[in-house]
């Protein structure tokens, strides 16, 4: 009866034990390091606001209080960035990135540069979905879907391979749009600094919570027009606006955005190098929910407008990825055409 009663006991303590062992291991290896969150675009961005925002809370969340820091990686629409993390990069939890929403999938695209398995990343969690809006400067002629089938409209836009030339390409293959893209901005902020010089009509896929955190009048003043959203959803606070995918009449087109919307289901993820070990994996998850509830953190991203209302946490992150990838082989091909 001793024995019966005593042995739970001393199995619970071995198992708390181990808890706490674990607990130490992961806050003496961080105490003293500095942690690296690396950006795929260039300052003065919403991804760069974002990362700054966090990363002055990040710390105080995960075990051992390291010093967090920004990296700036901009180059080729954020593949630079996440190849360095997937290849270069310590895999020891000391550097972790907030991923452009598509490079997660330009492997699946065929983009030649993204040679990286994204199924292989740490997903760690991400402030919410997003939504893209074909954006043009307010002094232009176009006023709607059907004057931009008529006018051609210049976009800004980073590199060949990048989300918004994709997504210019995606709008010009399903909705008719006349769209001739600009390439050579190193990110959103560069390209809407164009279009307020009058280099560029628009931009082909500004994210909806970027455009308000680096540019929270410009809708409300009427600077800019939306003319088409797109996303896993529409964004609630632009309802008159028009959304792509629910324009697509053709089957296969609504197969295609379903496909294509994907990145912005993901929003901006937090994404740790492959080989990470799983228990710091599980503290840096942990450490980023904390971080996307602690009070402070929301009401400075409430003040930016970062939208992060909606967070998404890793293991579900991971489910996105793997469902995308079992996107049937028809419309990859024609994903693949419009990607390259």
């Amino acid at each position: 009866m001793i024995i019966r009663t005593i042995a739970p006991m001393i199995a619970a303590c071995c198992v708390l034990s181990a808890g706490a062992a674990s607990a130490d291991a992961i806050s003496d290896f961080y105490k003293d390091k500095t942690v690296s969150i690396v950006i795929g675009g260039s300052p003065g961005g919403g991804y760069d606001l974002l990362a700054r925002t966090s990363a002055r809370y990040l710390g105080k969340h995960l075990p051992g209080n390291p010093t967090v820091i920004v990296r700036n990686m901009a180059g080729a629409g954020g593949i630079i960035a996440t190849k360095f993390t997937y290849g270069t990069a310590p895999k020891d939890g000391t550097v972790i990135s907030v991923a452009n929403s598509n490079t997660p999938f330009e492997p699946m695209f065929g983009t030649k540069e993204a040679d990286y398995d994204a199924t292989k990343f740490n997903y760690l969690g991400s402030p919410g979905k997003e939504t893209s809006i074909l954006t043009i400067w307010h002094e232009s002629p176009v006023n709607s879907i059907e004057d931009a089938r008529k006018i051609e409209l210049k976009m800004g836009s980073s590199g060949n391979n990048s989300t918004p030339s994709f997504y210019g390409r995606m709008l010009i293959e399903t909705l008719g749009l006349k769209i001739k893209l600009i390439v050579g901005y190193p990110g959103q902020n560069d390209a809407l600094l164009a279009m307020e010089k009058g280099e560029i009509d628009g931009y082909p896929s500004a994210f909806y919570n970027s455009l308000m955190s680096t540019r929270p009048t410009w809708i409300a003043d009427k600077k800019v027009k939306l003319i088409v959203q797109y996303g896993a959803s529409p964004e609630k606070a632009i309802p008159n606006v028009p959304f792509a995918p629910a324009l697509m009449t053709n089957e296969d087109d609504k197969l295609l955005w379903q496909a294509a919307v994907a990145p912005l289901a993901l929003g901006r993820p937090y994404i740790a190098p492959p080989g990470v070990p799983a228990e710091r994996v599980a503290a840096l998850r942990e450490a980023l929910a904390a971080t996307f509830k602690d009070p402070d953190f929301v009401a400075e991203a409430d003040k930016l407008q970062l939208g992060v209302s909606q967070t998404i946490t890793g293991p579900e992150l991971q489910e996105i990825i793997e469902r995308t990838y079992k996107t049937p082989p028809k419309v990859i091909d024609r994903l693949r055409k419009i990607a390259n």
